[in-house]
């Protein structure tokens, strides 16, 4: 308990607290689109590259999104455990410094959610389960730190782009679901999504710590904070153009012309707008809309290279 505890909300049933929760630290349906988009786009990414016709059997594809999407979950739990001191002295808001929900009680979850993976992979998709394995494997290493936390939390830029790497491997399972589950080898332009990937990562990381001056707070750690405003914010602009270098190569390779060349130069003109306004108007609002515009990102660009080509060759 503390001054942001409510005493109502700690003291009611496990849902309801468990409601609360996933609406501050992982909204449930604002996640759920993404990693669909994430995991049908690999996939379809995948198919698009062989020169596949189709797509998977959707029943295939149901068990890789599940699994997708509780292993973001599980990926927020672990930040729950690996961040737990800092939070505790200078975020008590969130939901487990105020008593709202407990480790231990997210650590249950946890266990519950991995054996509910295991199980659905291994009776519909038993190959999968290597893969699985290997994101599971890496998960474990960032939820140590790697064994040299006190080095990254010292060097920011190792840390990000250590952690990023957890994206690309979980893209890596969601086209496996393709390529890995009917034998034909991975195609080589997988890369290009991969990389793409874990740029999005990148941008969606820095786009949510870019704060307005007002909103910085101690212990808190934004990259607005520490490299100032205009730095940070040209930072998360020259991440997102060399993201799109890498979706242009991609899109290059799956064969989509001009046209998907002119679509991903649209959106990328359209998500790097709120950087400059907020660089000529440096108010909470205009931070806000770099956060959103890294999540329109992200989702655009999965559909982009893979969800929407393969809903056109379907439909």
């Amino acid at each position: 308990m503390n001054q942001f505890s409510i005493a109502a909300d700690n003291e009611s049933r496990l849902l309801k607290r468990l409601w609360i929760y996933q609406k501050e630290r992982f909204p449930v349906f604002g996640h759920i689109p993404l990693v669909a988009a994430f995991t049908f786009s690999a996939i379809a990414y995948s198919r698009i590259c062989a020169g596949k016709e189709g797509f998977v059997p959707w029943d295939r594809f149901a068990v890789g999104m599940i699994t997708t999407v509780t292993l973001f979950l599980l990926v927020r739990i672990f930040d729950e455990f690996k961040d737990r001191e800092e939070d505790a002295k200078y975020r008590p808001g969130l939901p487990v410094p105020r008593g709202l929900i407990s480790l231990r009680e997210l650590a249950t979850i946890g266990i519950l959610i991995a054996f509910l993976q295991i199980i659905l992979n291994g009776i519909f998709t038993p190959k999968m389960l290597l893969l699985y394995f290997v994101v599971i494997g890496y998960l474990l290493l960032m939820g140590k730190e790697f064994f040299i936390g006190q080095w990254l939390k010292k060097h920011p830029f190792w840390y990000v782009t250590s952690h990023m790497l957890i994206i690309p491997l979980v893209d890596i399972y969601a086209s496996g679901i393709d390529w890995l589950l009917e034998g034909t080898g991975a195609p080589k332009g997988l890369i290009y999504f991969f990389i793409v990937s874990y740029f999005n990562g990148i941008v969606l990381e820095i786009g949510r710590k870019i704060r307005a001056p007002e909103e910085e707070s101690e212990g808190v750690l934004t990259y607005s904070s520490m490299l100032g405003v205009k730095k940070a914010t040209w930072l998360w602009v020259i991440i997102l153009f060399i993201t799109l270098g890498w979706a242009v190569a991609a899109s290059w390779f799956a064969g989509y012309g001009k046209t998907g060349l002119a679509l991903l130069g649209i959106v990328f003109l359209v998500c790097a707008l709120p950087a400059f306004l907020f660089l000529i108007h440096r108010t909470a609002k205009k931070s806000k809309l770099i956060e959103y515009a890294s999540a329109l990102w992200t989702i655009a660009m999965y559909l982009s290279l893979g969800g929407i080509p393969m809903v056109l060759k379907l439909f």
